[in-house]
């Protein structure tokens, strides 16, 4: 099994270049997706066009799953048997959609495992009323910032959801892309740049 996460400047996800640096280090060209911040999840196996979606199940070897990424989370998923894997694009809104755990219903395993690739941190990322109210039940992983405004700690509410869809194995969630500058910020930057999360299946031998 493999799995990368592209960090440096050279490796734009937005770019050419940066597609062409992605695609000498994975077996095939990823699956792209058309992220729009919500909860759907494509089979990676059957999929020729770039959907809109946030998530990508894959159970041939070879085929890669991929996010892009500048502040909202990556997640990438393998079952321990490695018989399925996949990547999720979960920001505010699609944790509160529900991608994580419909990517979860779509991998249809047991022991699944979960990284947590860099996001936003929860010592900047400050958030509105909306977002408070997004996530109601989860008010541990909100920090009192300012008057109608919270510190959201992503990582904290990703862990909570992964175990209630029975994801017990977590890993990951100590970077922080606002901070580190070895990351794409899109708060920090506003820029277009953006950064790949990719996981796949190696071939057998």
């Amino acid at each position: 099994m493999g799995a990368l996460v592209t960090t440096t400047a050279m490796d734009d996800m937005m770019s050419p270049a940066g597609r062409a640096a992605l695609r000498a280090l994975v077996p095939q060209d990823p699956v792209w997706l058309h992220q729009v911040h919500g909860a759907a999840v494509i089979d990676a196996d059957a999929t020729t066009t770039v959907v809109k979606a946030d998530a990508a199940v894959a159970r041939r070897r070879g085929v890669v799953c991929a996010v892009k990424i500048a502040d909202c989370m990556p997640v990438l998923f393998a079952d321990e048997a490695a018989t399925v894997v996949a990547a999720a694009h979960a920001g505010w809104r699609g944790l509160a959609a529900g991608v994580l755990e419909a990517t979860v219903e779509k991998m249809q395993a047991d022991r699944i495992v979960a990284w947590m690739g860099p996001a936003i941190g929860p010592r900047v990322y400050e958030v509105g009323e909306d977002v408070y109210a997004a996530f109601a039940g989860h008010e541990a992983c909100f920090t009192p910032n300012r008057p109608g405004h919270w510190l959201l700690d992503l990582y904290a509410v990703a862990r909570r959801r992964l175990e209630a869809a029975g994801v017990t194995r977590v890993h990951g969630g100590g970077f922080c892309t606002y901070s580190d500058p070895r990351f794409f910020s899109y708060r920090r930057d506003r820029g277009e740049k953006r950064m790949a999360a990719a996981i796949w299946l190696e071939e057998a031998g």
